[in-house]
């Protein structure tokens, strides 16, 4: 990871982790069930919030990579025949970055395999690296844990201090 990225990231973890306490005009939250039509969800919710922020030029980077970490958190860490346990996805903004980030009840981390340009799958995180700043996952105390993806903001959220 860019030690730019990190030093940007540092505060944006209060809102990832806590994103209850975030004010509508710097973070957003959902819970989605832990069913795969949630991921459809997420790209309506993702699409609605950077409307909102006025961040359109964002829009097709960041749903594609919100569908793609909550489509991984279904798949990989909702474990079997628990009803669907939710995963959360949460959009932060903090001066000119923008994260997206996704919770989700397993510890294990995400492994990038070696795509496999014929399959149908297996490009997820390699589409998630591509499309954003730097990407990356976090454990959480307890159980689960917290996949992000940083964006550059091409557009001045920076213009106002607060954020």
């Amino acid at each position: 990871m860019r030690t730019e990225a990190a030093t940007v990231l540092e505060p944006l973890w209060d809102g990832v982790l806590a994103p209850e306490g975030l004010a509508a005009s710097s973070g957003a939250t959902c819970e989605l069930p832990g069913r795969f039509e949630a991921v459809r969800d997420a790209r309506r919710f993702t699409r609605a919030t950077l409307q909102r922020w006025d961040l359109a030029p964002l829009f097709d980077s960041i749903e594609l990579v919100a569908s793609e970490l909550v489509t991984n958190a279904l798949r990989y860490a909702v474990p079997p025949g628990t009803g669907g346990a939710p995963v959360h996805l949460s959009l932060v903004r903090w001066t000119s970055r923008v994260v997206c980030a996704v919770r989700d009840p397993s510890a294990i981390g995400p492994v990038a395999r070696t795509p496999d340009f014929v399959a149908e799958s297996g490009r997820g995180l390699h589409l998630v690296e591509s499309y954003s700043e730097t990407w990356g996952w976090h454990p959480l105390t307890g159980a689960g844990k917290v996949v992000w993806a940083l964006f550059h903001s091409p557009i001045g959220m920076d213009e106002d201090p607060s954020l």
